[in-house]
C-alpha cells in the first residue's frame, strides 16, 4: 500500500452563536478538511484549524504548503510508516502545527482502517466516553446565566466561563453562577491572557468560596515565569493554554513546576503524535492533563477525543468547538449526548464523505 494522493477542502461555516473571549469575537470558523489516499482504496482524513494569534497560519497557508510542498514528498510513501513521513516533513511543517496536525490525524485514521478498530482503542482503549464543558463566552451577567440555564437543560454539568477583559464583572458573573445553580455545576474559568499577576490574585481571593474547578491561563505568554508566580501563590488550579505550543513547552513547566493543569490542543501542538508526548510528561510530573480544542467541525474534534479516551492520565476534555457550527459535513464522527461525547464505532475516526 502507498499513497497515490493528497488533496485539501477549505471548509467555511457560520457559527449559531457568535461569542466573545478577552481578545476577539467569533461568528465563523475557517477549518482545512485533508484527504489521503492510498493504492488500497483506504483514504485517512484529517482537519485543520489554523488560527494566526494561536497556531501561526492562516488557512491560505495551510493550502498553500500542502499542496505546494507537502503532496509530491508524500506520493508512493507507505502511509503506515506515520513517523518516518511526519519525521520527512519537519523542515515544512515546524512552523505550521495545525497543518501538521490535520496529516498525523488522517494517517491514524488509515491505520485505525487497516487494523479494524477506532483510533482510541489503537491508541489504547482506557475509557469509551468522557464529559466535555460547555463554553459560555462574555456575556453580560443574566445573558451569562440565562446561557447557563439553557446548556443545563441540555444536560451539560461543567461549564466553562470566558472572561479577562473585567476582574470586577467577571466575579459578579460567577457569584451569580453559583448563586443560582449551586454545587449542582463545575465551573472552569477561562481568562484567556487578560489578567496581571495581581489580577489573577484578587480574582482568586474573590471566587475562593465559590469552589471552582481551576481557572485557564490567566497571564500573558510574554514571560513563562508569570504563570510560576501565580501557581505557587494561588490555591485554585492553575492550567497553561496559550503557553502551551511545543514539548519543549511542557518540558520547562515541568522542570520548573510552572502549573497545575495543561490543556493540549492538537491544532497547538502538532497533532496527535506530540499531544501524547505531552500527556506523558504531564503525567509523569504529577500535572493534571485537559484536551481541548478551537474551533474545529466534528472530525477534528474526534482526533482529540480519541486521544482523551485513550489515556488515563486525561481527566478532563474541553471538546466543544464544533457545538454551535451549522451545517458540520463531518458530525457523524461522535455523538453527544448530556454533556458526555461517544466517538463512532467504526474503524479509524469513523468518517466517510457524504
Amino acid at each position: 500500500m502507498h499513497i497515490t494522493g493528497l488533496h485539501c477542502t477549505e471548509i467555511n461555516l457560520e457559527l449559531s452563536e457568535p461569542y466573545t473571549i478577552a481578545y476577539e469575537e467569533f461568528s465563523s470558523i475557517s477549518n482545512v478538511l485533508v484527504t489521503i489516499e492510498t493504492s488500497s482504496g483506504i483514504s485517512g482524513y484529517g482537519i485543520a484549524a489554523p488560527a494566526p494569534e494561536v497556531t501561526g497560519e492562516t488557512t491560505a497557508d495551510v493550502l498553500h504548503v500542502l499542496r505546494t510542498q507537502v503532496e509530491p514528498q508524500m506520493l508512493t510513501a507507505d502511509p503506515l510508516r506515520r513517523l518516518q513521513i511526519l519525521h520527512q516533513l519537519t523542515p515544512v511543517l515546524s512552523t505550521l502545527p495545525a497543518t501538521r496536525s490535520a496529516l498525523d490525524a488522517a494517517l491514524y485514521d488509515i491505520i485505525g482502517k487497516v487494523a479494524g478498530i477506532p483510533v482510541w482503542k489503537l491508541l489504547g482503549g482506557y475509557r469509551n466516553a468522557i464529559a466535555t464543558s460547555i463554553t459560555i463566552g462574555i456575556l453580560p451577567e443574566q445573558e451569562t446565566i440565562e446561557r447557563a440555564k439553557e446548556y443545563i437543560r441540555q444536560g451539560f454539568h461543567i461549564l466553562k466561563i470566558k472572561g479577562g477583559r473585567s476582574l470586577e464583572e467577571d466575579c459578579a458573573r460567577l457569584h451569580k453562577l453559583r448563586e443560582t445553580f449551586g454545587q449542582e455545576i463545575v465551573i472552569r474559568f477561562d481568562a484567556n491572557q487578560g489578567y496581571s499577576v495581581d489580577d489573577t490574585i484578587s480574582f482568586v481571593q474573590s471566587t475562593e468560596h465559590l469552589n471552582l474547578e481551576l481557572i485557564e491561563q490567566p497571564v500573558p505568554t510574554t514571560d513563562p515565569q508569570l504563570l510560576g508566580t501565580i501557581t505557587h501563590s494561588c490555591p485554585l488550579p492553575i492550567m497553561a493554554d496559550e503557553s502551551l505550543l511545543t514539548v519543549g513547552d511542557a518540558f520547562k513547566m515541568v522542570k520548573n513546576e510552572l502549573v497545575d493543569m495543561v490543556n493540549i490542543k492538537l491544532m497547538k501542538v502538532g497533532g496527535i503524535t506530540e499531544a501524547i508526548r505531552i500527556t506523558n510528561m504531564a503525567v509523569a510530573a504529577d500535572i493534571d492533563v485537559m484536551i481541548g480544542c478551537m474551533d474545529e467541525v466534528a472530525l477534528g474534534i474526534a482526533a482529540g477525543l480519541h486521544v482523551a479516551l485513550a489515556y488515563p492520565g486525561i481527566r478532563y476534555a474541553d471538546l466543544d468547538g464544533h457545538i454551535d457550527i451549522l451545517d458540520d459535513p463531518t458530525s457523524q464522527c461522535l455523538t453527544l449526548k448530556d454533556g458526555i461525547l461517544y466517538p463512532s464505532d467504526l474503524p479509524g475516526f469513523g468518517y466517510t464523505p457524504i
